[in-house]
């Protein structure tokens, strides 16, 4: 029987020492030990078989335990926050969910309280999109402009690996050779080498 905490987060700028805290705490609090965490930096919008979380649970087996900080680390709709109770439930793996102090077990009542969970994050989240519509509408009645900037970029991707391009290209090097040493696909060598008019030596 092995123990696993799932720590989803949107991007390396976020803190998964909360999510961890949280979990800690829980799991001191219900006699759950032995965590073994699996971190992974990828965004809700993705689905949650195509995520660490669906690799995971393919792994477990029946009487494993699975922890999430809260319900909303699961996934970002109700339908996949279902979708993954059921997989649970169906091989056996009990979910814990450490901000609500929830066990889901596969029980009618687990699965009542999973669907009022999971529409509660949905239902959230629609009305941080609504705050943030009418926020821009405010912005745009007094006359913000609110569109991106007009005109090139002042900066550009490969402007940091631009004296290794330009020597590369002054050795008499190729396209193709050139983008293979940066690390760079040959197309996007094309484009900068063109806006920033650099030259190729025939």
């Amino acid at each position: 029987m092995t123990h696993y905490a799932y720590l989803r987060v949107s991007s390396d700028s976020q803190d998964v020492a909360n999510q961890k805290h949280g979990i800690y705490e829980y799991c001191n609090r219900v006699g759950i030990g032995n965590l073994a965490f699996v971190e992974d930096i990828v965004t809700g919008k993705k689905k949650w078989h195509e995520r660490k979380l669906g690799s995971l649970i393919d792994g477990m087996t029946s009487g494993d335990k699975l922890i999430f900080a809260e319900v909303s680390r699961i996934a970002r709709s109700t339908i996949q926050v279902l979708e993954v109770l059921e997989v649970c439930m169906d091989k056996g793996i009990n979910v814990y969910i450490a901000k609500q102090n929830m066990q889901l077990d596969g029980s009618m009542q687990a699965k009542i309280t999973a669907t009022i969970l999971g529409l509660t994050a949905e239902i959230e989240r629609e009305f941080i999109s609504m705050r943030t519509k009418e926020a821009l509408a405010a912005k745009k009645a007094k006359g913000m402009d609110l569109s991106r900037p007009r005109g090139p970029a002042p900066t550009l991707k490969l402007d940091a690996k631009r004296k290794q391009i330009e020597k590369y290209l002054k050795l008499g090097l190729g396209l193709r050779p050139t983008a293979k040493l940066i690390g760079e696909a040959p197309s996007t060598l094309r484009d900068y080498i063109i806006r920033r008019k650099l030259k190729i030596k025939k």
